[in-house]
């Protein structure tokens, strides 16, 4: 609460009261998921997982979530940089985008809401908006004026959860890939790396953009399946949406191979057992670099060269 920079009356971290309410899971569940002496670890839920990747971007992600986590995070170094003190923590932004032959040619729309400092009117807080997005969006592509909405309702002071109410688990066509692909429906925080909710829909987006950054397809979908307690995936399916290169069975056979798609395989694979997933909070889980330390190891490309041998 600290670092991303709230200090109102209604929620400030100094003044904010944690109350640790976890206990173990259901017994009936590990029974099924724990791995056990004759027994490989399950999957924690049942569940169908999606991934993607398209070359529409340098980050592989679509272009309107792309643009608009872009807004943000500038938004965010301002404020925090003491360039724009005018600006508050809770944010929020949309981009709409106008495709000819599947590729972004223009901008129609701009949705930015930003929580303000007290005092400045709506038309204030628009021009201080302006530039930032002119400057992440290509030249030429900011939109018409009637289509540039900044604070649509007006002012937007109170913000946070001492504003609106919100509980993690939320948002998750935000955190993944802004509804240009299909979704799950589960959600990614709150949930350990054992949920295949979370992993499994890592990998997918893991293998989905290592196909793209491979030359095989200009975009990927990945879908994968589970049943509670059983380890392996119950079926793996690759959709190029007719941009593939290459057969798409060949390539669902190169990425079984590649990887071990159990919650333990994937686990190891992507060494996610590591207190990496706070900085997953905002800009979205997916089009990130990957860290040092194992944060979003699921955005490297480290198995390109091996499914380019397929072309």
């Amino acid at each position: 609460m600290k670092d991303i920079g709230y200090h109102q009356k209604g929620f400030h971290w100094r003044t904010a009261e944690l109350i640790n309410r976890l206990h173990a899971q259901s017994g009936d569940i590990a029974m099924g998921v724990d791995a056990g002496e004759n027994k490989e670890e399950g999957a924690g839920d049942q569940g169908i997982m999606f991934g993607f990747a398209t070359n529409e971007t340098l980050e592989y992600m679509p272009a309107p979530i792309a643009y608009s986590h872009r807004i943000l995070k500038r938004m965010a170094e301002l404020r925090k940089s003491g360039e724009q003190p005018e600006f508050e923590p809770d944010a929020k932004s949309q981009v709409t985008l106008r495709y000819e032959n599947s590729r972004p040619v223009s901008v129609e729309s701009i949705v930015v809401s930003t929580q303000h400092k007290f005092g400045f009117t709506p038309g204030d807080i628009r021009e201080l908006v302006r530039p930032i997005v002119k400057e992440v969006l290509p030249e030429g592509w900011f939109p018409p004026e009637d289509e540039f909405y900044v604070n649509p309702t007006g002012n937007f002071v109170i913000g946070g959860p001492d504003g609106d109410a919100g509980l993690t688990g939320r948002k998750i066509i935000v955190d993944t890939y802004g509804g240009a692909a299909p979704h799950g429906g589960g959600a990614f925080s709150g949930k350990d790396p054992t949920k295949v909710d979370r992993s499994a829909a890592y990998a997918c987006r893991y293998l989905a953009k290592n196909v793209v950054a491979a030359g095989l397809a200009d975009r990927c979908t990945i879908q994968v399946s589970y049943a509670i307690g059983v380890a392996k995936p119950l079926s793996v399916y690759v959709n190029c949406d007719g941009t593939e290169k290459v057969d798409v069975v060949k390539i669902e056979s190169a990425l079984r191979d590649l990887m071990d798609l159990s919650p333990k395989g994937i686990r190891t694979h992507l060494q996610l057992n590591k207190p990496i997933y706070a900085r997953t909070a905002a800009y979205g889980h997916f089009g990130r670099e990957p860290d040092a330390d194992g944060g979003f190891s699921w955005e490297k490309v480290d198995l390109a060269d091996q499914l380019k041998s397929l072309l």
